[in-house]
């Protein structure tokens, strides 16, 4: 189905380690999936803001979702309170691949890319481990959202101040070698993504990766999130994050540019 684009309202607003907004938009909600976005329409600003979507509520009708000040443009965005209302266009984009609920998953987020691994880790519940990786402690976030829907968490922090001083990569390593795991889905920066995808090849385990680039249209009409990947002959072409994408099949993702 076509995208959908309109005016919804804020229903929650949270400031925190990263802005927090419960929008009520049904028509979307009701076609949106674990791993799409949404592209949002900040006043004064030409270019939509595109955001993953954090949790999906069909019967409510409501998007979460989670985001960085990275710009004055997310700034401005961040500025909105709870009855404000917003453009929204979307849901945008391919999804994960969810598989059976009682399959094994791992999903694995650093930063910004943790918000868009709560849907899809609801969906195996007390079947997935969530390997989240942040710079430090007080960048943390969801860590209880995904202990609530039953998820073993494992967290890591680059400074030591929380969980596993370390990378994320460390903690697949250490779940991996715990039992079967049938898939891993994984969002984040995109050299960590490549040992994500690296080690889940060594480990014959599929990977999905959900790839971050900045977007223009989000649609696929323009070239801004060009992305190098595989073809099925081997050679190799580009594709767009946003139409194609942004979730890929790791080893279809010409990670070495």
């Amino acid at each position: 189905m076509g995208h959908i684009q309109g005016i919804y309202k804020i229903l929650e607003a949270r400031q925190g380690a990263m802005v927090d907004y419960t929008i009520h938009c049904p028509q979307i909600a009701q076609q949106a999936r674990a791993g799409q976005f949404v592209h949002i329409r900040v006043p004064g600003f030409t270019l939509r803001r595109p955001i993953s979507i954090c949790e999906v509520d069909k019967e409510k009708g409501t998007l979460r979702i989670l985001f960085d000040i990275r710009g004055e443009g997310t700034r401005e965005l961040a500025k909105a309170k709870a009855g404000d209302e917003i453009d929204v266009m979307g849901p945008l984009g391919n999804g994960f691949d969810l598989l059976e609920k009682d399959k094994k998953a791992v999903v694995v987020g650093g930063g910004i890319g943790v918000p868009p691994m709560l849907e899809t880790a609801k969906h195996y519940g007390a079947n997935a481990t969530a390997v989240l990786g942040f710079r430090t402690k007080d960048l943390a976030v969801l860590q209880e959202d995904f202990q609530a829907n039953g998820c073993n968490v494992m967290l890591c922090t680059d400074d030591g101040s929380a969980g596993h001083h370390g990378l994320v990569t460390d903690m697949l390593k250490e779940r991996i070698a715990q039992g079967p795991v049938d898939i891993v889905y994984a969002c984040g920066p995109k050299i960590m993504l490549k040992f994500v995808a690296k080690m889940c090849r060594e480990n014959n385990i599929r990977c999905q990766v959900s790839l971050e680039e900045r977007m223009g249209c989000g649609v696929g009409a323009c070239l801004v999130c060009a992305c190098k990947t595989k073809k099925e002959d081997g050679g190799e072409t580009y594709s767009h994050v946003c139409k194609n994408g942004p979730v890929f099949e790791a080893e279809k993702v010409v990670f070495d540019e």
